[in-house]
């Protein structure tokens, strides 16, 4: 499977996770193309801010029509395929914070060559911010502050792009290994251990 095929579906993935968060919220169904659009698209925007690249380019027609195809057909799906997403919405999610994290380390490696915290923080923006700004529209806590794996795993993206890694065998070894930590942390409930977790009896 290529990158370009993997950054596809996590582009997708992010979208439909938007516009199932939107339906569990019982939105109408112009929120549901709102929530998808934001998910998708609201962490880049906020990273080509900071970095200073246009945002005008990231409207890709092929990812527009993607993006908004993929709404539609969710839009018009029964309600009950909301349960068969709750299964692999995990698995999806996973594929769209690497994909997103690794594109967000690319372009700030592009616009500040190898300054590895410019890098980071593009990552963890664009890996990130689009489920969390979903996550706050729908009143929901954001996963990505409550556990730490999600920010961690976006560094470690981050570091594979600083280190020149990136062919596309290599990002595609970078998502499939990100996918399996994020599972395992999240199966196995994985946390930091540190002072600030421990509850005063």
């Amino acid at each position: 499977m290529s990158w370009i095929v993997l950054h596809f579906i996590g582009i997708i993935s992010y979208a439909a996770s938007g516009a199932f968060v939107a339906l569990e919220a019982e939105f109408s169904f112009i929120g549901v193309y709102a929530l998808g659009l934001t998910t998708a698209f609201g962490a880049a925007m906020v990273r080509n801010f900071i970095i200073g690249v246009p945002v005008s380019e990231l409207w890709v027609h092929s990812i527009i029509l993607t993006v908004l195809m993929t709404l539609t057909i969710i839009v018009l799906l029964p309600q009950n395929w909301i349960n068969h997403w709750k299964r692999w919405s995990l698995f999806f999610d996973s594929i769209g914070l690497s994909s997103f994290a690794l594109q967000g380390a690319m372009s700030a490696k592009e616009s500040f060559s190898d300054d590895l915290g410019v890098m980071i923080l593009a990552s963890m923006f664009t890996g990130i911010g689009g489920g969390m700004i979903r996550d706050i529209i729908a009143a929901r806590k954001p996963l990505a502050l409550k556990e730490e794996i999600h920010a961690i795993l976006t560094i470690l993206c981050a570091i594979c792009i600083w280190l020149g890694w990136n062919t596309p065998l290599q990002l595609t070894l970078i998502v499939l290994f990100v996918i399996a930590l994020r599972m395992s942390a999240i199966h196995y409930q994985w946390r930091l251990h540190l002072p600030c977790h421990h509850k005063k009896e």
